[in-house]
């Protein structure tokens, strides 16, 4: 099994930066996606953005200009800066892995989360 573990969460102020990172036990296979989303306290997980085999990266509208994910292939780690952090950034963030259908990513692999607090 594919293991990931995300590290890199904690307290931040309003307008702060953080920088996640997400160290995936084994290379991925040829048609993957590496995911992150999040859950906040009383809510569903939501997406916040991923990338693909193809190096296509895509992010959620709330997140869009603030947040990157990038991938270091050598260290197998993806990362996810996140820039002018909000409140409502304020979640448990997950990654995970999983292979590129289609027309979706369908995520087999999950990470244990790291917790975000912005205030």
């Amino acid at each position: 099994d594919v293991q990931l573990v995300e590290s890199g969460g904690g307290s931040v102020q309003p307008g702060g930066s953080l920088r996640l990172s997400c160290a995936v036990s084994v290379s991925s296979a040829n048609d993957y996606c590496l995911g992150w989303f999040r859950q906040a306290s009383g809510k569903e997980r939501e997406w916040v953005g991923s990338l693909d085999s193809d190096g296509r990266i895509n992010y959620a509208d709330s997140v869009k200009g603030r947040f990157t994910i990038s991938q270091d292939n050598a260290k197998n780690t993806v990362y996810l800066q996140m820039n002018s952090l909000k409140p409502e950034d304020t979640a448990m963030y997950y990654c995970a892995s999983g292979l590129r259908l289609p027309t979706r990513c369908r995520y087999d692999y999950w990470g244990q989360g790291t917790q975000v607090t912005v205030s």
